[in-house]
């Protein structure tokens, strides 16, 4: 699917065509300079030419990016009972095995794609929010767009994550019984985290770091820098450290996205 300047197209032609259609839509009198193209193992044998076609494009001038979306086998298999459907590469077998092999038929995908999303806890709407922030307010190519992230190690570490920081060695607000409810965001809790030597240090750390990496990274071309910090459950450590960060990015002038992934979770 192809969206550009209020247009939307559904593509029927092969990965092969995606070079000729990308100079169409830049020779358009209507202006056309995004695109978005939706491409899956459906494809089939037209698959193993999107590598081709992408390079192909970057000799054109034009500068792809590829996002991989993927989520938990779990979560797939819900998702394909719920809606009914049976999965492509299925076969004889079940959803589980189609699941698998689609995994090994795009493996090499992902091993390229300039961003991941992990789909797994996002609805729809979340999904589309993170779609949004990633590729709809940004009129520069070149800009890099921050993301900081809270989670919880208990459920796991964020796929998309670029750095990861553990800060469970932070004193823990779960065992005051004043601030167990509470989340990082409150600033009783905030106040008991940085009441801390060893927080205040950290934080201090933390900005020497990026305020370091961040213009590095610009420098080379990256367009996304996911910062994952983690504790225990996601809930009060980690959230107010992203808190603090995003204060201090956002003097950078890098408008970071802040996500806490874990707060609703037990």
């Amino acid at each position: 699917m192809f969206r550009g300047s209020g247009l939307l197209l559904r593509r029927q032609s092969p990965t092969t065509l995606i070079p000729t259609f990308a100079e169409l839509c830049a020779q358009s009198s209507r202006g056309i300079r995004k695109i978005a193209l939706g491409v899956d193992v459906r494809e089939g044998e037209y698959l193993a030419h999107l590598m081709d076609a992408l390079e192909e494009l970057r000799t054109r001038g034009h500068r792809p990016e590829v996002l991989f979306l993927e989520a938990a086998d779990e979560t797939l298999v819900r998702r394909y009972h719920e809606t009914r459907r049976r999965h492509p590469l299925a076969g004889e077998g079940n959803v589980v095995d189609g699941i698998q092999a689609e995994r090994r038929f795009l493996a090499h995908l992902r091993e390229e794609a300039d961003r991941i999303i992990d789909t797994t806890g996002l609805t729809v709407h979340q999904l589309k929010d993170r779609l949004i922030e990633s590729y709809g307010g940004r009129e520069t190519r070149g800009a890099l767009t921050v993301s900081l992230v809270s989670f919880g190690f208990k459920h796991g570490i964020p796929y998309d994550a670029d750095l990861v920081f553990d800060v469970r060695f932070l004193p823990n607000p779960h065992f005051v019984e004043d601030l167990r409810q509470l989340d990082g965001r409150d600033p009783a809790v905030a106040k008991f985290v940085f009441s801390h030597d060893e927080s205040r240090e950290l934080l201090s750390r933390l900005e020497d770091l990026v305020r370091f990496l961040l213009p590095l990274y610009q420098r080379e071309g990256k367009a996304y820098l996911t910062v994952a910090i983690g504790c225990t459950g996601g809930r009060h450590r980690s959230v107010a450290l992203v808190e603090s960060l995003r204060t201090f990015i956002d003097s950078l002038g890098f408008e970071p996205i802040v996500r806490h992934r874990d707060l609703d979770r037990v």
